[in-house]
């Protein structure tokens, strides 16, 4: 999956919208003003990047079963995992990972706009 690619599937989520409040080269994907996913450019060293909200437990399976998985970069290593976007990570898996993270984040809002996000997701 591309960088552009997560980036339009992202944004396919009810109410995800997308900045870089972080500087250039990094554009967060927030949905109610939560951040769910952070989005880094390819550099020299490597390629491009994604770091994405996990429940703990699938965080270790998926640094177990993907070498591109590791611990989040610059967050809370036990709730993030970083994904490179290296081709090595399928990109059926790479969406459930980004629909993982946005319904991590939903989880924690207020029920009303959880319930609206829902229906509006179907």
């Amino acid at each position: 999956m591309t960088p552009e690619e997560l980036s339009d599937f992202a944004l396919e989520l009810p109410s995800a919208t997308d900045d870089e409040a972080f500087g250039p080269g990094a554009t967060v994907f927030k949905v109610e003003g939560k951040v769910f996913a952070i989005l880094q450019d390819a550099t020299a060293e490597g390629p491009a990047q994604v770091t994405l909200k996990c429940e703990p437990d699938l965080a270790l399976h998926l640094r177990d079963q993907y070498p591109a998985v590791g611990p989040g970069y610059h967050v809370n290593k036990r709730h993030w995992n970083t994904v490179l976007l290296d081709s090595t990570v399928p990109a059926s898996e790479l969406r459930e990972m980004v629909e993982h993270s946005y319904d991590r984040v939903v989880s924690g809002l207020p029920k009303a706009v959880r319930e609206r996000l829902r229906l509006q997701r179907g």
